[in-house]
């Protein structure tokens, strides 16, 4: 047990040693397209499936609460936390739409739309992409293995170089951190 422990904590330690080597301009860009849409009175729209839904909620909280200062709320929402809205739009249309006719409804100019799929095959989230460029936001993925359709439909596609979900997931969440601390550092500054 001792060695697998060690195993999947160096599986975890090279990934993001791989990240260091190759990421750091993509994260930059990342926070970047993040601030530009704050200032201009826009929003963080971010969804995802499972663990990526906890991701895409642990996030949001992050912006709108703090991540290291006190300070103004960062406009920031996810679309897996509004129980009613998602079980009947899974209900009355199906499970797919569940992200894209959220985004419909409440996506605006200037907003960010941030999908979370660790196989980049989320039929949800892809289609939540498809909505969010239909209406002209920026879109950007988080995903893992080859990105999937999901890479290809994103301005942005944050590759995680695995294929392991676990691994995928606890990247994005460093990235995720990452860029709060970013955002919050250039747009809160006291």
């Amino acid at each position: 047990m001792r060695d697998r422990i060690k195993d999947i904590l160096l599986e975890s330690i090279q990934i993001k040693e791989q990240l260091l080597r190759t990421s750091i301009s993509q994260i930059k860009e990342i926070a970047d397209l993040l601030i530009d849409s704050l200032k201009k009175g826009g929003k963080v729209i971010l969804f995802g499936n499972g663990g990526s839904a906890s991701d895409a909620q642990h996030i949001a909280a992050e912006f709108i609460g703090r991540f290291k200062k006190d300070r103004s709320a960062l406009a920031a929402i996810s679309l897996t936390v509004n129980t009613s809205v998602l079980t009947s739009l899974a209900n009355d249309y199906g499970y797919e739409v569940v992200f894209s006719k959220q985004i419909e409804a409440l996506g605006k100019k200037n907003d960010i739309a941030i999908g979370i799929s660790t196989s980049g095959k989320a039929k949800n989230v892809n289609l939540g992409l498809r909505q969010a460029k239909k209406m002209g936001l920026k879109t950007i993925v988080f995903t893992g293995c080859d990105g999937g359709e999901a890479a290809k439909l994103a301005d942005l596609a944050f590759i995680v170089p695995s294929s392991v979900t676990a691994r995928i997931q606890e990247a994005h969440i460093i990235v995720g951190h990452i860029v709060c601390e970013l955002v919050e550092q250039e747009l809160c500054q006291e």
